[in-house]
């Protein structure tokens, strides 16, 4: 037998592959997950019907183009089919873009702290990661309008922004977006989109109009509550979306997950109903940590941001403690994701107890 090893690439030796959330232990019979920013709530009663009879058609494959989701996504944002290329939740489609902007010398520019998926996806493209510290929690546009350089192929913005929740008006947006050269895309990740409520915050869709290198993603797995069914998809002109489908592994959307989507769609003023109950929670979690005295970042986000610095190890502990899964980055903060009442009530009566506020 040979003492000889496969030979992967040098990258892997220094990787850190992505971390989902946890998902919590049981203690006294209570366990919550806040760890990964999903709906606290199953598909409604009506996609679910859809999601079971599609469950009978599964010994076919998908249709690859999608054509009835990507109709229904043409119809719901007033946007050209051609516009709309699909994948695995908008993570997936964040990669296809990657790989599809990424030659040796190419950059990558986004803000940090930001999704923690940016790095690994820019690094297994081969390209470089050029990171914009945030400032007073949310995207430093000015600083990242100067790391513009000739090497970037491509710029995003996380708005809201995971993990802190904060978010970038049509001001501020608008005039960065004239300081980037036509030629550098910029894509807007607007996961959390359905959860804002602060006016001055632009739609991008409504930016990307008139602008052909600015391209817009959006998913089913927050607002739409389909996390297990990953669908996402990109708005773009046809350059860019067309760019999307050639880097897309073939059939990657199930054809359960194409019908759900296409469901929830048809569905969504009943789903957006769920959708402020939770907007309601997040300011009520958030007013309630304010008057506890911690310091917490307007979110328009489905979560809120803690900057715990050290301490941050130790509240996620006492989290666990309690039966709850919270997101922390260590030595920075946690990002707890809004549930039920049930399980914000348990999360805001360990955050009183926890004896360091920030």
């Amino acid at each position: 037998m040979s003492d000889l090893a496969p030979r992967f690439r040098a990258l892997l030796d220094a990787f850190a592959s992505y971390k989902p959330g946890k998902v919590p232990a049981a203690v006294a019979g209570q366990a919550h997950k806040l760890s990964s920013n999903e709906s606290p709530y199953g598909p409604l009663p009506s996609v679910a019907e859809v999601i079971a009879e599609a469950g009978r058609g599964v010994n076919r494959y998908p249709d690859n183009g999608a054509e009835a989701l990507t109709a229904a996504i043409a119809e719901r944002f007033g946007v050209p089919a051609e516009h709309i290329a699909v994948g695995c939740g908008s993570v997936g489609v964040l990669k296809q873009l990657v790989e599809a902007v990424s030659d040796p010398d190419a950059e990558v520019l986004y803000a940090w702290r930001s999704f923690e998926a940016y790095p690994p996806l820019v690094a297994l493209a081969g390209a470089t990661s050029i990171q914009v510290p945030l400032a007073d929690e949310t995207h430093d546009l000015a600083a990242m309008a100067a790391a513009v350089t000739p090497r970037t192929r491509l710029v995003l913005v996380c708005n809201p922004n995971n993990p802190t929740g904060t978010v970038v008006g049509r001001r501020q947006l608008t005039e960065f977006l004239d300081q980037v050269p036509g030629d550098c895309l910029v894509v807007l990740d607007e996961a959390y989109r359905e959860y804002i409520r602060d006016e001055s915050v632009p739609d991008g869709v409504d930016l990307y109009r008139d602008r052909p290198n600015v391209a817009v993603l959006r998913t089913f797995s927050k607002a739409y509550g389909l996390a297990g069914l990953r669908v996402g998809f990109l708005i773009g002109h046809p350059p860019v979306a067309d760019a999307v489908r050639k880097t897309m592994l073939p059939f990657t959307v199930s054809s359960i997950a194409q019908a759900a989507a296409v469901a929830s769609l048809a569905a969504e003023a009943e789903l957006l109903e769920r959708v402020e109950t939770v907007v309601k929670e997040r300011d009520r979690v958030r007013s309630a940590l304010l008057a506890d005295g911690w310091t917490v970042p307007v979110t328009e986000a489905n979560f809120v941001w803690l900057r715990l610095g050290e301490h941050t190890a130790a509240f996620a502990a006492a989290c666990e403690g309690s039966g709850l899964a919270v997101r922390p980055f260590a030595g920075e903060g946690a990002r707890v994701s809004i549930g039920t009442p049930a399980a914000n009530d348990a999360f805001l009566a360990t955050a009183r107890a926890f004896p360091h506020h920030t």
